[in-house]
């Protein structure tokens, strides 16, 4: 490995750049490629099967061109499908991005945990064995959310999005007395690497105060654990943006602070 790794980081669009900005933090050293496949996008949308033939050679083409030391897969749906695929064919490392069930199920003191996030990430059996083995007593509540992460993507963008289609997406979580602060939600999974993006907004609609759990700090320090001790300093270049529909990103200023202030090509 040369004194500046290669990270490859992949989402469905722009939600992993949630992710990106955790691993960034732990590993300045390196360069990194993100890919959001926009052509795909959103990946709810689509069959387990169609995501599947979608993904396992598209990834093969990107690891060709960049040749990355670790790929993270930064979406929930993609890794909770895909990764077991990826890891048979290729001999890239890869850190997956699964629903952090475990962790909040440990640390909820009311016992209500909710898991928000698409509605093929919360259908999925991966999701539903994660409960049946870390639920440790937990009622968990799964909650599908079909729009929040277009609304996310929307308002990265810059569009306007308003408070009442955020909480339409985000009530269902919150389950029990709003007045019992003992017998209600008091944690929320954030299963979809889109929803950081909106959730200082979320904090404030929420209707009771709960710890929303994101998984972007475990990944980066998974994946600095994986690519070993820093060599270098931090590197000042080889941040690229990439949209499989080719389009251009025009996010230049909007980006930055997600690739640690780095100009994105």
């Amino acid at each position: 490995m040369t004194n500046s790794p290669t990270i490859l980081v992949f989402d469905s669009g722009l939600g992993g750049l949630t992710v990106l900005r955790e691993v960034v933090g732990a590993r300045p050293d390196a360069h990194y490629v993100y890919v959001a496949d926009d052509a795909f996008f959103p990946y709810g949308h689509h069959s387990e099967d169609e995501i599947i033939a979608r993904v396992v050679p598209l990834m093969g083409e990107l690891i060709g061109r960049h040749h990355p030391d670790l790929v993270v897969i930064a979406c929930n749906t993609a890794s909770t499908l895909v990764l077991s695929h990826l890891r048979a064919a290729y001999s890239v490392a890869f850190v997956g991005t699964v629903p952090a069930i475990k962790p909040a199920c440990a640390q909820s003191k009311t016992r209500r945990v909710s898991v928000l996030g698409t509605k093929g990430t919360v259908k999925r059996e991966y999701t539903k064995a994660l409960i049946r083995d870390f639920a440790q007593g937990c009622e968990v509540t799964l909650v599908g959310s079909p729009e929040l992460a277009s609304l996310a993507e929307a308002a990265l963008g810059g569009s306007p999005i308003s408070d009442e289609d955020i909480l339409a997406e985000l009530a269902p979580c919150f389950v029990g007395d709003a007045s019992d602060a003992g017998a209600r939600t008091d944690t929320v999974v954030l299963a979809c690497t889109h929803y950081p993006l909106l959730l200082d907004r979320m904090k404030k609609l929420a209707p009771w105060p709960v710890d929303w759990i994101d998984p972007a700090p475990a990944i980066a320090r998974r994946v600095s654990d994986l690519l070993g001790q820093r060599i270098g300093g931090i590197a000042q270049s080889g941040a690229e943006m990439i949209f499989t529909s080719n389009r251009a990103h025009g996010l230049s200023a909007t980006l930055m602070p997600f690739f640690g202030g780095r100009a994105v090509a």
